[in-house]
């Protein structure tokens, strides 16, 4: 489906968020205009737009890479997962044809929905839902639509001048099978098979919303194209039984149940025969794959940073963010800020259900980032939010304009605060370290899934920024193995460590997140279909996963609520501990902030003992909350009564602020709030929550 009519004037991307000296980066452009459109590169200080606060600060950095122009391109993009052939299939006229596939249809359309296709001839859900056949102009459907969510067996055949139909119903809902026969002008059969679309001059179109299985095409007693999509559950590509391999376009959803499954298995990789389905949506949508219009090698004495490659043409802009770190095994800096890129492409796109056009004045305002995702669903949306046939989007990728990933985005409107997240709000903490000039370099958590705990090494201090939510093991392995082998972890935010995600062997942009059994979740995913496809590994919570975010920092998720927050009270008298609240007077502490108004918000993590948080973990401070703000969460509550921790719900909703030490001589400080970076810039970042920081890592980077 192509979007013209309503794309950008001017976006881009870029095909790496992170890169060292030595490697290059390729930025891809779409620019509707005539004239060339310009590129400049700027390092991020602060990507805050709210004139109370820090504002957006840049520095320009055309040192590494001049200010130039290319020609404006217009690149179009289309949404629809389907799979095409990678050869043809042929076949004379008169030949018996037959078109067979497994369907369960998830969504009704105003437009045909192609299940099986090659050439003139169409095995698909017409507009009115009914099965049908058609070769050309000609067709024959049933009377009936077919049931959604229910299993259905669809075989359109062509015998002596005739198009024949039939439908059955499977499973609790079987029933006999409904036919129908029409003659019909046939022609040879020749072209390349399509599941899920109907390809027309290059051109996908007819999408299919719903889970196929079992395709084929057979010509008299030869089968001309045959697929099992149980096998290669980890490829782009499903081998063929016969014919040509199938190569699927635009991700669509694979280990998900199929007719077969009877839910004695829960594991795709153990019984496939029972996944031999694949889910096709008509808006899959992740990697556009746009021609690269200029590249950027990182020269070997840039430092460390965010940077900004700012796009202008014709009074429109677009700001491209990329992560530039050390060269691995080099340090340029005793502390090392962990940017969280999987977090950000998972949300990446997220249209808000609260969204409201009357943010536009605040974002006018301010000079702030003007796009909103709710109002171009078209870019395709992240996993919070659903599918056109109601399903949850499991897959995300950054090699697509992300409106929610640029300096000076808001993700709440209308709010008295600054109203950020993810990584507009992680630079509350980069602006904090150079205001207080302490020396930083960065690495990214996709650096840790793939080089471990290397990645780290020698660092005195690894810091989060206000919301690691998405791991891979191996990135967990590697902070892990950080602060067993001597490391201080600050984990400066709340709701950290707690989805388990996969990466894709063969587009390491591509992510995938299953949601399952419980956790605060945006969609639910359905029985069965919890283990991922990119990897085998058991989806959902790491809690679920033997490795509760307790048992990495000390702290846990615990209570979520609106974007409100409120201060810490100081709770041990331990002069032991003194050197954290050094030139801190009184109890109370972070009763202010760009987020939420207060350090311990929106999102809270707490201590349990039970499921890892050390026996020597002191509690520094624990958020005075207000009680109606926030819910527990739901891994927490029990019953109506009663909560995991043992205590009442009133006394398990807070944030804790912690220290713990761990054998090997590593450390961890976490906050237990996403809202405490929030309040590092108030008062020109003077202020006690910055002071308890400063001291903190005043500490750390002077331990030996």
């Amino acid at each position: 489906m192509s979007v013209d009519s309503k794309d950008l004037p001017l976006a881009g991307y870029v095909d790496h968020l992170s890169a060292r000296p030595g490697q290059v980066l390729a930025f891809k452009v779409s620019s509707l205009s005539d004239t060339p459109f310009k590129a400049r590169l700027t390092r991020s200080i602060s990507a805050d737009p709210n004139p109370e606060g820090p504002g957006i600060v840049e520095e320009d950095a055309s040192a590494y890479f001049a200010p130039r122009e290319f020609a404006s391109v217009h690149r179009r993009f289309f949404a629809g997962s389907y799979g095409v052939g990678t050869t043809d299939i042929s076949a004379e006229a008169g030949a018996s044809l037959v078109f067979s596939a497994t369907i369960f249809p998830t969504k009704r359309c105003d437009r045909a929905q192609t299940i099986l296709s090659c050439g003139d001839f169409d095995l698909c859900i017409a507009a009115n839902g009914a099965a049908c056949f058609r070769s050309g102009a000609d067709h024959v459907a049933t009377d009936m639509p077919v049931k959604l969510r229910q299993w259905h067996r669809i075989e359109g055949r062509v015998e002596a001048g005739h198009l024949v139909l039939s439908h059955q119903a499977l499973g609790r809902y079987a029933t006999g099978p409904t036919t129908g026969r029409m003659p019909a002008r046939v022609t040879a059969l020749t072209g390349l098979p399509t599941v899920g679309a109907l390809l027309t001059d290059g051109e996908a179109t007819q999408h299919f919303n719903g889970k196929i299985e079992a395709p084929s095409i057979t010509a008299g007693n030869v089968t001309l194209c045959e697929w099992d999509f149980s096998l290669s559950m980890m490829k782009v590509t499903v081998p063929a039984k016969t014919g040509p391999d199938l190569s699927l376009v635009n991700f669509p959803t694979r280990a998900m149940t199929g007719s077969n499954w009877d839910a004695t298995e829960m594991n795709w990789s153990h019984r496939p025969d029972h996944y031999g389905a694949i889910h096709f949506h008509d808006d899959d949508i992740y990697d556009f794959d746009w021609d690269t219009d200029f590249t950027f090698t990182i020269p070997d004495d840039m430092p460390t940073g965010v940077y900004i490659m700012r796009l202008e043409c014709d009074g429109h802009h677009d700001a491209i963010p990329f992560f530039v770190c050390a060269p691995l095994g080099e340090r340029h800096a005793d502390l090392c800020v962990l940017m969280s890129t999987f977090t950000y492409a998972i949300y990446g796109n997220h249209a808000r259900p609260d969204y409201h056009p009357s943010w536009k004045k605040q974002i006018a305002d301010w000079d702030a980032y003007p796009h909103n995702p709710a109002e171009f669903p078209q870019y395709g949306l992240s996993t919070y939010n659903y599918h056109s046939d109601g399903s949850g989007i499991c897959n995300a990728s950054h090699r697509r304009p992300l409106f929610n990933l640029r300096p000076g985005f808001l993700t709440f409107g209308g709010t008295p605060c600054s109203g950020l997240r993810h990584f507009p709000a992680d630079s509350h903490l980069l602006s904090w370290l150079h205001a207080k000039g302490i020396a930083y370099d960065l690495v990214t958590d996709y650096d840790l899934h793939i080089h471990g705990h290397d990645a780290i090494a020698g660092y005195k201090v690894v810091t989060t920024g206000s919301h690691p939510e998405y791991h891979t093991e191996e990135s967990l392995n590697a902070l892990r193995d950080y602060r067993d082998g001597g490391g201080h972890l600050a984990y400066l935010g709340g709701n950290g460590f707690y989805w388990r995600i996969a990466v894709h062997s063969e587009n390491e942009s591509m992510l995938e997140i299953r949601r399952a059994e419980d956790g605060i979740r945006a969609w639910a995913a359905e029985p069965g279909e919890y283990y991922n496809a990119f990897d085998g590994s058991y989806g959902g919570l790491w809690r679920r996963n033997g490795r509760a975010p307790q048992d990495l920092v000390g702290i846990g998720f615990a209570a979520q609520g609106e974007f409100v927050a409120d201060p810490y009270k100081r709770v041990t008298t331990d002069p032991a501990y003194d050197w954290v609240f050094e030139g801190v007077d009184g109890e109370i502490i972070g009763d202010f902030g760009f987020s939420g108004q207060g350090a311990a918000g929106f999102e809270l993590d707490h201590m349990d003992s039970h499921i890892g948080t050390p026996d020597n973990a002191v509690l520094l401070a624990r958020s005075v909350t207000v009680e109606d703000n926030f819910m527990l969460v739901p891994e927490e509550q029990l019953t109506h009564l009663t909560n995991l921790t043992g205590s009442s719900e009133a006394e398990a909703k807070h944030a804790d602020m912690i220290y713990c030490t761990y054998p090997g001589g590593g450390s961890v400080f976490a906050t237990g709030s996403i809202t405490f970076c929030g309040c590092l810039p108030w008062n020109n970042y003077d202020n006690n929550i910055s002071r308890v920081l400063q001291n903190v890592f005043a500490r750390f980077l002077t331990d030996d």
